[in-house]
């Protein structure tokens, strides 16, 4: 048997020989510390079908994120479409022609071509980056075949990377064009399955409907798999990319599947079976991974913080990774439960080295009716069913818990209203501590809040509170309280209500700015419908006056002197307010100069 170094080094710097392959089989073969990731995209605007439109785009685009210790090594690009094949076209403006082309006949009218080229090169020098393929033009080619549904057009890249975090894994990729209806079998050789924890096969497929599953399955060695619910067990092409989470890529379809539970340590070979009743679909690359290092997530609970009132709390936690033989990747599932219940789910940030940790906290949001006295149960490597999504050296250590207290606020307390009188369109003045005449408290401890939501907050609190104006009539405000190891709520209610005019014995119209006129205090803009009358010493009406019309001692009635200034003198008033609660006013007033 070769050394697997020396397969790599063999097809890492050995001559490729361009080949027209058709049944899918071995291109390029990979040992060390590799793993791969897809991108691309559809022209197609919809699913293709007998009612979709008979259009399809030139251009399509796909972003490809790579972490900073994933190495591009080998990057390949696929496209596929109807008809012969349109075998110039463009990667970010870069001009390509296929290396190696593949094609498939349905029956004589319908024919189908895939291309590949080697993009290493173009991936090495833009890295992450947007990839845009363009210039792939399948206009005038598609008509005949949207009759019938198969119209289609579509490119993907696949991405080989080391990264020193990985496992020793084989790297194997198949590619060629086979299709289905009906049954389609490969044979994937060449394999060195070593281990098969977390084995996994990935596919780039053409033509996939979502709509259409009839009697669709995808099989591993007599096994039927599935990645529920992007990949279902009987529409496993339905158009999306596991590794993106796309579900729009119209009649092409990335795909990534575990199939640890599907290939056996020792196995040199495995058989890939596709059946479908109705639906075409082909396939144009495989690629499976091996490897055999596991990690082993173990989880203890650092702290937390209980807040009063609050059914959050933030707990502190770190995941470890110790006795084990690989790295714990990033975004292993955490959950938490309280009382056997699922609560709340968090996630590995980074990829966790053998031996080391990663410390974290999240904000567990307890149901409102929960007893004080909480239980947290946290697992690692648990996806919120009790099952894990990591295989590891031990799966029997992923758990721990504590016994959390909860701070409960007592009752909202009710104080009786503040009453004040309307200085004017329904406000007054108040000193919000009035409220408080019956409470012993210290004034440092006490807040005023508008919202029972600002008082738990502890946000927006009354910056005055000794000299507040209402905004609302009757306005309920909040108190806070802190005592030791919580706090107590208040509330009252600010009330207006039109207290009884001030009324001056005389004025001076002089116009010296001093008590120019009839200034009757808590009246204008209070008792709106007022109604003013003055009469002089003869019982003859001189002035009618209103909200809008006080008395400048002039007058407005009679038969003579209108406008003029009433002479020194003592005069009647008679003062309407057209308040139930109030009779009219009567009384004399003096006028001098």
């Amino acid at each position: 048997m070769k050394n697997k170094y020396y397969i790599l080094y063999f097809f890492l710097f050995g001559i490729i020989i361009p080949i027209h392959a058709q049944d899918v089989s071995l291109y390029q073969q990979f040992n060390g510390r590799y793993d791969y990731t897809a991108i691309g995209n559809t022209m197609n605007t919809v699913e293709n079908g007998t009612s979709g439109p008979c259009t399809i785009l030139t251009s399509s685009s796909a972003d490809l994120t790579l972490n900073s210790d994933q190495n591009v090594v080998a990057a390949y690009l696929y496209w596929a479409g109807s008809g012969n094949g349109d075998l110039d076209i463009s990667l970010n403006n870069i001009n390509i022609t296929a290396e190696r082309t593949f094609s498939y006949a349905l029956d004589t009218q319908r024919v189908f071509f895939a291309a590949f080229a080697d993009v290493t090169t173009i991936i090495l020098d833009q890295g992450s980056n947007n990839y845009t393929l363009s210039n792939f033009d399948l206009t005038n080619v598609i008509a005949p075949y949207c009759s019938t549904g198969t119209n289609f057009g579509g490119w993907a890249i696949t991405v080989i990377y080391e990264d020193t975090n990985l496992p020793l894994n084989q790297l194997n990729v198949y590619d060629g064009l086979q299709a289905v209806p009906d049954f389609l079998n490969i044979t994937l050789d060449n394999l060195n399955v070593l281990d098969n924890e977390n084995a996994k096969i990935g596919f780039v497929a053409w033509e996939g409907d979502s709509s259409i599953a009839v009697n669709e399955q995808l099989t591993i060695n007599g096994n039927i798999i599935s990645n529920a619910p992007l990949n279902p067990a009987n529409n496993a092409f339905n158009g999306t990319n596991s590794f993106t989470g796309d579900t729009d890529l119209h009649n092409m379809d990335i795909d990534v599947y575990n199939i640890q539970d599907n290939i056996n340590i020792g196995d040199s070979s495995a058989t890939i079976t596709l059946t479908s009743g109705q639906d075409l679909v082909m396939i144009n690359n495989i690629i499976t991974v091996l490897n055999s290092q596991l990690p082993d997530a173990t989880i203890e609970i650092d702290n937390y913080i209980v807040n009063c009132g609050d059914n959050n709390i933030e707990v502190f936690y770190t995941v470890n990774n110790f006795n084990s033989t690989d790295v714990l990747p990033a975004n292993t599932p955490i959950a938490f439960y309280s009382n056997g219940i699922f609560i709340a789910q968090s996630e590995t940030i980074n990829d966790i080295a053998i031996n080391a940790v990663e410390s974290n906290s999240i904000i567990i949001n307890l149901p409102e009716d929960i007893d004080p006295n909480v239980n947290i149960l946290a697992i690692a490597d648990d996806d919120g069913t009790l099952n894990g999504i990591v295989t590891e050296t031990n799966e029997n250590n992923n758990s721990t818990f504590i016994d959390i207290e909860l701070l409960v606020v007592p009752e909202i307390i009710t104080l009786p209203n503040l009453i004040g009188c309307n200085q004017g369109f329904e406000t007054s003045t108040y000193n919000l501590f009035e409220a408080l005449e019956s409470i012993d408290y210290n004034t440092e401890a006490v807040s005023f809040y508008r919202s029972l939501d600002d008082l738990e907050s502890e946000v927006n609190a009354i910056n005055i509170p000794t000299d507040y104006n209402n905004i609302l009539n009757p306005e309920p405000l909040y108190i806070r309280i802190q005592q030791s190891p919580c706090y107590e709520i208040y509330k009252f209610k600010l009330i207006i209500e039109n207290c009884p005019p001030r009324i001056p014995e005389g004025f001076s119209p002089n116009n010296d700015t001093k008590n120019d006129w009839f200034n009757i205090q808590g009246l204008y803009d209070i008792f709106t419908n007022h109604q003013l009358q003055i009469y002089n010493r003869y019982g003859e009406l001189i002035f009618e006056g209103n909200n809008d019309k006080p008395w400048l001692g002039k007058t407005n009635r009679g038969l003579n002197n209108i406008g003029n200034r009433v002479p020194v003198g003592t005069y009647y008033y008679i003062l309407n307010l057209n308040d139930s609660n109030y009779k009219p006013f009567v009384g004399w007033v003096y006028v001098n100069y």
